[in-house]
């Protein structure tokens, strides 16, 4: 019985792993897809932080669509939906050369990268240990991405910017399959808070709105940058492709540092952890459009993507808390696209108006450590029941 409870689990993380990834394609590579457009169509930097925010807002929709009925969706069914959705407009963008049209194709793409990181927060939901969960499937989505981060730009360079489309056509038809071992069903999770009062249906109160706003600024501080990252290490000499081998070695490294969580989140208290890693993560946001030195880029990015990597799922351990159902879980993933969304428009506009990044990367610190100051109260409050109840029994 231990044996088949071990094999599901496997399955389960295997099939979480898969859409984790199929879900963070557009996080992951749109900056590869961004430098293509602007070097062949030569769209404008706000242009650009349009096409990405549109992607976000997208994503950040299908997100809130969901959430309310969290309780009632089956994950399996909406990573099928999600795929469909994803290869149909990834694979048709290769052939758009005209904004408008490639902006209807990054909103349909958006929305079912949405669709899947719903699928990814339900099924984190249905496990006993959904922070635990949720490192296990980044963990496997960063060793993938690490090998996609040297490959796409290659393919990039040998086939243009739709050779890029098609390649992440393919690769998110590949995840989709892979994630039908998602865990189905509706929710097994008691729907209880830190303090064990249950939670009424349609209300997030006030732990909720701290949680929200918690990943809204750590994602308008610590996202804005993401679509222009490329673009930032072109401004200091460094092609795609030595950018490209950067990124693969930040995602191993990352990919290491959630299986270490994956190991000991279990154990750990909630409010230092978050701190140290925000605090960190911001702190290489302010490095990463500061420095000019190529190794000094590589280190700041590889500290981004590790520290990034662990935040977050971190910043879900705090909606698990607050909400068992899943419905917490999917409106902060929301939230974090949304506020994405609005981060990229702003380093786009920042970007055309100073001409440069250079400002982004500090105001992502200081969105960091506010982000820091909303969860401290909650992660504390929450560490003081979790040790109450241990001393208890």
């Amino acid at each position: 019985m231990r044996a088949a409870s071990r094999h599901n689990l496997a399955l389960s993380f295997a099939g979480i792993g898969a859409a984790t990834a199929a879900a963070h394609i557009g996080n992951n590579f749109t900056t590869y897809l961004v430098g293509g457009l602007i070097d062949r169509f030569g769209f404008s930097p706000i242009q650009m932080g349009t096409w990405s925010m549109a992607e976000t807002l997208a994503y950040a929709a299908a997100m809130f669509l969901v959430a309310p009925r969290a309780q009632w969706l089956n994950g399996r069914a909406l990573a099928i939906v999600a795929t469909l959705i994803v290869v149909a407009a990834q694979f048709s963008s290769a052939w758009m050369a005209d904004f408008v049209p490639l902006l209807g194709g990054r909103i349909a793409t958006g929305f079912g990268f949405g669709l899947m990181n719903s699928a990814v927060n339900l099924a984190a939901g249905r496990t006993d240990h959904p922070a635990k969960a949720i490192s296990a499937g980044i963990a496997v989505q960063t060793v993938l991405f690490a090998a996609v981060n040297i490959g796409l730009p290659m393919v990039g360079a040998r086939h243009g910017v739709s050779g890029m489309f098609v390649a992440l056509a393919g690769l998110s038809a590949l995840l989709g399959l892979f994630a039908l071992m998602l865990p189905g069903g509706p929710s097994k999770a008691p729907e209880t808070v830190a303090e064990g009062q249950a939670v009424q249906p349609g209300l997030l109160g006030r732990d909720g709105a701290r949680v929200l706003l918690a990943m809204a600024l750590f994602a308008f501080g610590s996202l804005a940058i993401w679509p222009f990252m490329e673009r930032a290490a072109h401004a200091i000499g460094l092609p795609a492709t030595t950018f490209g081998q950067y990124q693969s070695l930040a995602t191993l490294l990352s990919a290491l540092g959630n299986l270490g969580l994956v190991a000991v989140v279990g154990r750990l208290p909630r409010a230092w952890p978050i701190a140290i890693a925000l605090a960190t993560c911001g702190c290489a946001c302010a490095l990463l459009t500061t420095v000019a030195a190529p190794w000094a880029f590589a280190a700041a990015l590889i500290t981004y993507n590790v520290s990034w990597f662990i935040t977050y799922p971190l910043l879900l351990g705090l909606a698990y808390s607050a909400d068992g159902a899943g419905r917490l879980a999917v409106l902060t993933t929301g939230t974090w696209l949304l506020s994405q969304s609005l981060g990229s428009l702003a380093a786009g506009t920042i970007a055309q108006l100073f001409g440069g990044y250079a400002p982004v990367g500090p105001l992502g610190l200081a969105f960091c450590l506010a982000a820091i100051a909303t969860a401290w109260p909650l992660a504390r409050r929450i560490d003081r029941f979790t040790a109450g109840s241990s001393s208890g029994n």
